[in-house]
């Protein structure tokens, strides 16, 4: 029996995404409709995220899509970062515009222009909120919620007093996103500094938590920036100190986007389709009734009981009651990954008990009706837990802290490849120039994911040169 996901990871992921009904391609380019089940999971990640930012005391604003051209002129090194990906509008109601107007590729012009109005004395800072937007890239190789031309996300944007509480919040924040996408999503990651070439256009320093996939490529998860004062002296981010004096406030900004739900089902998916954490799953459980049920109609009514009790505990579940056969149901709520299915017919009546069956285990359990929704809350947050510590085993499996020159590097490559594994995770020494960094893209494919903060191994020689490491990086292939 063939083994799509081991033999063709790409086709099994568009494969389980067309199959679990979460997306469709649009007549545009690069670009993707989110249906309903799919939008659904970014909803939930949402409603996560949301709750800590307000927990952090920062609250959500909206700003305009069209950025004039002139914003982006004001930061060099963000013009540069994002020029080529930028799409311009140059024309409205049949008149050449006099400025073209960018699709925003991100907000910091937009935000920058409207902190300096806002910002006036310490007393306003520090000046925190976050944004729920569309963004523009115009990327040439596309992949459904992974790297798309227009994308979904969140980006939040901060201005404070001194460099120290910025960079607080630049760390904050991705502590934030690490709890979340661990806890939430059940995906683990790594945690570090980027390097100079891998950092965000205009930043001072970017952090990032990355996440291997199931076949071993990185997924850059969430990224967090301390842009100092670039920002600040580009857009006049000035404020009366307590000195009374007119000083540049310090930046940050971070951000994730919906390549998380791409991350979640690429960690967790399996050979019949999608997995997902009960936490962002649109349907939790569904309610199969089973046997000669339509001669019962008891069997639906105790299952709307049933429903009605479940939803009345805030779990999202339905009742498959249609005419196809319960094999069919079985492989099709198997494929849209919904954690939990509850089998139900005539000799479980009589059981006063249903059958039980995870998503994400081979059997199926005979479960008392007494305390049924108590089971189901226990047993829900029980796979939540489960996913992400086989997440944690599958991750562990495939990171290798042996491999010290760049030959070895190609060599465990290879071996690899021509045993049908995935090369994983690499954590490698560095000498810190960009030349040996763009000779291990160049020769391997790998790029440095990161610099991760507490490394399991410290790497002593650097992987290219063989001269003493100035960091210990990881290096894997990325989407």
């Amino acid at each position: 029996m063939s083994n799509l996901q081991k033999e063709d990871f790409s086709a099994w992921y568009i494969q389980t995404i067309k199959q679990a009904d979460l997306m469709d391609y649009s007549p545009v380019r690069g670009c993707m409709i989110f249906k309903p089940d799919g939008y659904e999971i970014w909803e939930h990640i949402q409603e996560a995220f949301n709750g800590k930012f307000k927990e952090e005391g920062i609250r959500n604003a909206y700003f305009p899509m069209l950025i004039p051209e002139s914003f982006f002129t004001k930061e060099k090194d963000h013009i540069e970062g994002f020029s080529p990906e930028l799409p311009w509008v140059t024309e409205a109601a049949g008149e050449k515009l006099e400025e073209r107007l960018a699709l925003r590729p991100t907000s910091e012009t937009m935000i920058g222009t409207a902190f300096s109005d806002w910002i006036n004395s310490y007393r306003d800072l520090p000046m925190e909120i976050n944004q729920w937007a569309n963004v523009f890239r115009w990327e040439k190789k596309t992949l459904p919620f992974l790297r798309t031309s227009e994308f979904l996300w969140q980006e939040g944007h901060t201005a404070h007093e001194d460099e120290e509480s910025a960079r607080e919040r630049t760390m904050k924040m991705l502590n934030v996103y690490k709890e979340v996408i661990e806890s939430v999503l059940a995906v683990p990651v790594y945690e570090g500094q980027k390097t100079p070439s891998e950092r965000f256009a205009g930043a001072v320093d970017t952090y990032s938590v990355e996440a291997m996939m199931k076949d071993g490529k990185a997924v850059q998860a969430g990224t967090s920036h301390y842009m100092g004062t670039k920002f600040a002296e580009a857009f006049d981010i000035k404020y009366l100190n307590r000195d009374n004096e007119h000083v540049l406030a310090h930046t940050t900004s971070w951000g994730v986007s919906t390549r998380l739900i791409g991350a979640t089902i690429m960690v967790h998916g399996d050979e019949q389709g999608l997995v997902l954490p009960p936490a962002v799953a649109a349907n939790q459980v569904v309610l199969v009734p089973v046997g000669p049920w339509k001669k019962k109609p008891e069997i639906v009514e105790r299952l709307e009981v049933l429903l009605k009790d479940l939803r009345k505990a805030g779990i999202r579940a339905l009742i498959d009651d249609s005419d196809n056969s319960p094999g069919f149901k079985f492989n099709e709520w198997e494929l849209r990954g919904v954690p939990m299915r509850v089998e139900f017919g005539p000799r479980d009546m009589e059981n006063n008990q249903v059958m039980v069956k995870m998503r994400d285990l081979d059997d199926k359990e005979p479960i008392s009706l007494d305390g049924i929704v108590e089971y189901v809350q226990t047993a829900l947050a029980e796979m939540q837990v489960r996913l992400l510590e086989t997440a944690r085993s599958n991750r562990k499996e495939h990171e290798y802290t042996h491999i010290d020159t760049l030959d070895e590097l190609k060599e465990h490559i290879a071996t690899k490849r021509a045993a049908g594994e995935t090369p994983g995770f690499v954590l490698a020494g560095w000498d810190g120039t960009e030349e040996t960094e763009a000779k291990i893209k160049e020769e391997t494919g790998f790029t440095t994911r990161n610099i991760p903060f507490n490394p399991e191994v410290e790497k002593t020689t650097c992987i290219v040169t063989g001269k003493p490491a100035k960091h210990t990086v990881w290096l894997a292939r990325a989407y």
